[in-house]
């Protein structure tokens, strides 16, 4: 007599919201399975955050896909999220790459304002030039990019700036708006 059907496959342990609320947490971080690869890691001071091991060619990779709970992500959208990362990796991609591109296109969702502060107070420079620029970027520059995105500023937005802010002849040594702008608006690139 032999076993057919579902007394040959192996039962897998399926979480839900009820078992992940009564997750306590130990000493160590721990992990409770899911289906599909995904599981939860419960961690020493009770946060449990879901996660996905794959492989792609040939190499081990984790996905944190988000952490559960109040200001985190549900079961559901867990499942969800895992369900994408699958097809992902269907189509060879890693979901970890592409979580890490999606994060890398910030510079592109921030506001001039927020580039130009980072810029001016993270590029090495004297603080007596420091201060200059600032006078200049508060100035001339914030009023005309202040809220638009970084992406939504071109080079005939910048030629506009230079033709609104040339500099009389007698002070054409210093640095002025344009040069400012056009620095800033490459740091982006970089």
């Amino acid at each position: 007599m032999t076993a057919i059907g579902r007394f040959n496959q192996k039962t897998i342990p399926v979480l839900t919201d009820f078992a992940l609320r009564n997750l306590k947490p130990r000493a160590i971080l721990y992990k409770v399975a899911d289906h599909d690869g995904m599981y939860a890691i419960v961690s020493p001071k009770g946060t449990i955050t879901f996660r996905y091991d794959y492989r792609v060619n040939g190499r081990r990779e984790t996905l944190t896909i988000g952490r559960y709970g109040f200001g985190g992500i549900s079961l559901a959208e867990a499942r969800e999220k895992l369900r994408r990362a699958r097809r992902l990796l269907g189509e060879g991609t890693s979901p970890a790459l592409q979580k890490q591109r999606e994060k890398g296109r910030g510079p592109e969702t921030q506001t001039f304002s927020d580039h130009a502060t980072r810029w001016l107070y993270g590029a090495a420079m004297a603080e007596s030039t420091r201060s200059m620029r600032k006078s200049v970027l508060d100035r001339d520059i914030l009023p005309a990019f202040n809220k638009r995105l970084l992406g939504e500023i071109h080079g005939e937005d910048l030629r506009a700036l230079r033709e609104a802010h040339r500099p009389p002849p007698f002070i054409l040594g210093t640095v002025g708006s344009r040069y400012i702008a056009t620095r800033i608006c490459m740091g982006r690139r970089r």
